[in-house]
């Protein structure tokens, strides 16, 4: 057995032994919320979290961890640690999985998107994320890092002044929460066109757009809040025959993603 698969193994029988709540912090770009953040902190653990910053997003890897950081210390959590940077090869990718393994809170920041999944064409830490979530570890991004929750995963390509979801560049991600897709950004960039054109091309995902300085809390991959200063737009086409049903909702107003309906 290769040192590869018996860490896949150890992750697998990881995950049946400790398959827990899980829970997920997606944050439109921008300001993050501090009740988000604290959240956040407290579901990793409060005092005695670990949290784990990923930066392969972006090319300026250092500066991003230390404004993260920044605002991650503001919660007051047990440590923030900085992600090995990308490439990962021979001993970082070694030390990566060791990292991946100790934390009790995951998060990815800002920047091009598309960083992170060439990363994680590396299936077997593909897999171990995805593991490592589904046993019940928190994880959460920003911009980019919110982007890579979805699967597929918006690339960033798109033709904003038309609807047509076939214009809108696609490609595999993590896929936290299956038939979702999330959007970033949305209102201060105008993403409105990107987001109903993929719905209306693919009607069996919910859309979510998450503006600038808003997040969406998420528990077992259902129950989800609303945290920000102004609103989340919520695109159901499935089942609907070629019209949309379209939800706005506000800080502290909860949408159900199975039911696809607000909860009141």
């Amino acid at each position: 057995m290769t040192r590869n698969t018996s860490v896949l193994l150890a992750f697998a029988i990881f995950v049946q032994l400790a398959v827990g709540q899980q829970r997920l912090m997606v944050v439109g770009g921008g300001t993050r919320p501090p009740e988000a953040t604290k959240k956040f902190v407290d579901w990793s653990g409060g005092a005695k979290s670990k949290i784990l910053v990923i930066t392969w997003a972006t090319a300026e890897e250092d500066s991003s961890f230390e404004g993260t950081k920044k605002v991650f210390l503001a919660a007051n959590p047990g440590s923030v640690e900085h992600a090995i940077a990308k490439p990962l090869d021979g001993e970082k990718r070694a030390k990566f999985i060791d990292q991946l393994k100790s934390a009790t809170g995951v998060y990815f920041g800002g920047g091009d998107q598309n960083r992170i999944m060439d990363v994680l064409k590396d299936e077997e830490l593909l897999k171990m994320i995805r593991a490592k979530y589904a046993a019940g570890t928190p994880f959460g991004g920003t911009s980019a890092g919110a982007a890579v929750m979805s699967d597929p995963m918006m690339t960033g390509e798109a033709d904003l002044k038309i609807l047509d979801g076939t214009k809108v560049g696609v490609r595999p991600a993590l896929g936290f929460i299956p038939e979702v897709m999330f959007d970033q950004h949305f209102l201060l960039r105008q993403r409105h066109n990107r987001l109903f054109g993929f719905v209306m091309q693919n009607p069996k995902y919910l859309g979510v757009g998450i503006n600038e300085g808003m997040a969406v809390m998420i528990e077992n991959n259902r129950n989800l809040e609303v945290v920000g200063p102004t609103q989340v737009m919520f695109i159901d086409a499935k089942g609907k025959n070629g019209a949309m049903l379209v939800n706005f909702l506000r800080a502290g107003e909860r949408f159900d993603l199975k039911k696809r309906n607000p909860v009141k």
